[in-house]
């Protein structure tokens, strides 16, 4: 039923204009189509992440979002480093290993970081094939 249509991310903000800055000019996501003064759609591959107002915003304490980055991932963590996005370094697992805000498992590596309203953002160093 639904195996042949795209899907796509969605996250929850308080501050719709926070958040545009955000995901615009902090991760370079591409605005498209008419934003309104709620809801924004940002083109990110080939797929969107949606943004909207909620009073729920943050309140989800899984990922909300994840890039599969493949051989770009060391060149993302450093320049969201240079712009201040603060990593969440908290996560303890026993099969995984810790680096500054990377952490790897065999030959993958991970980064989470949140957006201003909390959500739960992930970068990996898989392909999107994978």
């Amino acid at each position: 039923m639904l195996k042949d249509h795209d899907a796509y991310a969605i996250v929850a903000v308080r501050d719709p204009d926070r958040s545009r800055r955000f995901y615009r000019d902090t991760l370079g996501l591409e605005p498209i189509g008419d934003e309104t003064d709620v809801l924004a759609v940002y083109k990110t591959g080939a797929t969107r992440l949606v943004a909207y107002p909620s009073e729920f915003a943050g309140t989800n304490k899984a990922n909300a979002v994840v890039w599969a980055v493949g051989d770009a991932f060391d060149g993302i963590v450093a320049a969201l480093e240079a712009k201040n996005v603060a990593f969440d370094t908290s996560t303890e697992a026993a099969h995984m290993q810790r680096q500054g805000n990377v952490y790897s498992a065999g030959n993958l590596k991970f980064a989470w970081f949140k957006d201003p309203d909390g959500n739960i953002l992930h970068i990996n160093s898989m392909r999107r094939s994978e």
